[in-house]
C-alpha cells in the first residue's frame, strides 16, 4: 500500500494518521493513532479503517529529542509490522507557524528548518517539537521527502489592516503581528462549504472552530479575512484552558500585585484558565454540559458569550453574515453549545432548527433564518494529507 504519513508532534505526544494515495487519495485514514507519555512512558495507541485498535508501550531513553526520534522509530516499525506491504512515500507535518514567509506547503530541507526556527520564539509551545520530528524522520528514513503544511497559512490573505497591532512601527515591523492559527481546519472547511450551502460560500461565511483550543474566522469567496487568533494561539475565544482575549492590564497586575513571571503567567494564560478555571471542575464541555454545579453552567455560559461577541465583530469584518458554520470537537458534538450561540445571534437573523440540531444534521437552520447553518466535521489530517500530494506532484 502506498501512502502518506501525517504526522502532528507535540511535547509529549505524536498523533499520526497513514493516508492510502490509490487507486486516489482516501479522505479516511486507513490507520491512526497517537504515542503519548514522551518523557515519560509512552503507549501507542491506534485504530485502522475496520475499527480494531491496538494498544502496546513504547520504549524510549536518552534526551528528549532522542525521545521522540525512540517514539518515531517504534512507529515506523510497528507500521511496518502491521502491514508488510506498506510503502509511505512522503510524511506531511503540521506545522504551527509559517511566519511571514510560508503562506503554502513547502518541501522541508535544512534551509526551509532554519527559516522555521527563526518561528520558534512567535511559538515556543509548539514549533520546537514540530521540528524535532521533521528531523527526527530524516533521520530515520532519509529517502521520503517531507512536506510541512502551516497553521498560519491560510489566514496571509488577509489585508495588513486586519493583521495589523497599535503597536510602534519598530516593534510590528519585527513580525509581531495578528497571524491566526487552525487554517488547516478553516481550508479543509472552506473547500467543503459550496457542496453544503451552495452560492453562500462564496459571501460572508464565519467558521467557528470550537474545540479544546477554539478559534473563529471570517471568510469572503472562501478567502481569511479575519480571525479571533492573533500574535499567539492564546488570544481571541475562551478555551479549554487558555483565557483567550485578555487586558494586558491584567497581567501587569499580576506582575506587580501578586509577584508573577513569565513562567507563571505563561501557566496560568494556557494550562489553568478558560472553561477548566472558570468551572474548578473540568475543561471538557461535555463533563460541564452534564453537571449541575453553577460553576459548570457559568463557564458554559461564558463560553457561548464570548462566541456570539465575536460573531457580531466578524460579521463586521466580512461586511454581512450569509452562513454560521460550527467544526472542532465542540462545534460538531455539542448541540446546546450551537443553539445557546444561534439564540444569542437571534438578532443577525440566525434561527436554528431544533430536531436538526440535535440530530447533528449537515444543515440545522430553520425555515425562514436569513442565515445558512452548518455543522460540517473538519479533518486536519486529511487536509494535511492532500497539501503533500499536491506538493509532490510539483
Amino acid at each position: 500500500m502506498k501512502a502518506i504519513l501525517v504526522i502532528n508532534a507535540g511535547s509529549s505526544s505524536l498523533k499520526f494518521a497513514l493516508f492510502a494515495i490509490e487507486p486516489a487519495l482516501a479522505l479516511t485514514p486507513a490507520l491512526s493513532g497517537q504515542i503519548e507519555g514522551i518523557g515519560a512512558t509512552p503507549v501507542l495507541s491506534a485504530k485502522d479503517a475496520d475499527g480494531a485498535r491496538y494498544h502496546e508501550p513504547v520504549l524510549t531513553s536518552g534526551s528528549q529529542t532522542e525521545q521522540h526520534r525512540d517514539a518515531l522509530n517504534h512507529l515506523f516499525r510497528w507500521l511496518s509490522a502491521h502491514n508488510p506491504d506498506l510503502d509511505i512515500i512522503a510524511a506531511g507535518h503540521r506545522i504551527v507557524h509559517g511566519g511571514e514567509l510560508y503562506s503554502a506547503p513547502v518541501a522541508l530541507n535544512e534551509s526551509v528548518l532554519r527559516d522555521l526556527e527563526g518561528f520558534i520564539p512567535l511559538a515556543p509551545l509548539h514549533q520546537p517539537h514540530n521540528l524535532r520530528a521533521v528531523r527526527a524522520v530524516a533521520a530515520l528514513i532519509p529517502e521520503i521527502p517531507q512536506v510541512g503544511c502551516f497553521d498560519t497559512a491560510f489566514h496571509r490573505t488577509q489585508s495588513p489592516l486586519a493583521q495589523a497591532f497599535a503597536l510602534p512601527r519598530a516593534i510590528s515591523a519585527e513580525g509581531v503581528k495578528r497571524y491566526g492559527f487552525h487554517g488547516l481546519s478553516y481550508d479543509y472547511v472552506a473547500r467543503k462549504l459550496p457542496d453544503v450551502i451552495g452560492e453562500r460560500a462564496n459571501g460572508a461565511v464565519l467558521i467557528a472552530h470550537l474545540g479544546n483550543g477554539a478559534s473563529m474566522c471570517a471568510l469572503r469567496e472562501g478567502k481569511s479575512v479575519a480571525t479571533t487568533m492573533g500574535f499567539t494561539a492564546v488570544e481571541g475565544l475562551m478555551m479549554g484552558t487558555r483565557t483567550g482575549s485578555l487586558d494586558p492590564g491584567v497581567m501587569l497586575y499580576l506582575m506587580e500585585q501578586k509577584g508573577m513571571d513569565a513562567k507563571a503567567l505563561t501557566n496560568l494564560l494556557y494550562k489553568e484558565s478558560g472553561l477548566l478555571g472558570v468551572s474548578g471542575i473540568s475543561q471538557d464541555m461535555r463533563t460541564l454540559l452534564a453537571s449541575d454545579a453553577r460553576e459548570a453552567r457559568e463557564a458554559v455560559d461564558l463560553f457561548c458569550y464570548r462566541i456570539a461577541r465575536e460573531i457580531g465583530s466578524l460579521a463586521a469584518a466580512a461586511g454581512g453574515l450569509d452562513a454560521l458554520v460550527f467544526t472542532g470537537g465542540i462545534g460538531e458534538h455539542a448541540a446546546a453549545v450551537r443553539a445557546k450561540v444561534a439564540g444569542l445571534s437571534a438578532w443577525l437573523g440566525v434561527a436554528i432548527d431544533a430536531e436538526a440540531n440535535d440530530a447533528h444534521a449537515l444543515r440545522i437552520d430553520a425555515p425562514g433564518s436569513r442565515v445558512a447553518i452548518a455543522v460540517v466535521p473538519t479533518n486536519e489530517e486529511g487536509m494535511i494529507a492532500r497539501y503533500t500530494l499536491e506538493r509532490l506532484a510539483r
